[in-house]
């Protein structure tokens, strides 16, 4: 199984472009295209994974009680 990071069929975004560089939080400097929106693309978009930034990791729940383990629901 391939890390979903190196696949070919990535979807092409100015953000993880190996011709960009970040300008501010939405925006890249294109050597091809000038400024351009992190989620445009561009023909000549070449993938660099170094680039990709991973979503961050879910916050996990720890304040459980019984009830949200329980199977029978309650009758009003």
């Amino acid at each position: 199984m391939s890390d979903p990071l190196f696949r070919k069929n990535i979807e092409p975004r100015c953000a993880y472009c190996a011709h960009s560089r970040p300008l501010d939080e939405n925006s890249v400097s294109c050597r091809k295209k000038g400024p351009m929106a992190q989620t445009d693309s561009c023909r000549a978009f070449r993938y660099d994974p170094l680039r990709r930034v991973p979503p961050k990791p879910a916050v996990l729940k720890t304040d459980f009680t019984d009830a949200d383990f329980a199977l029978e629901e309650e009758n009003e």
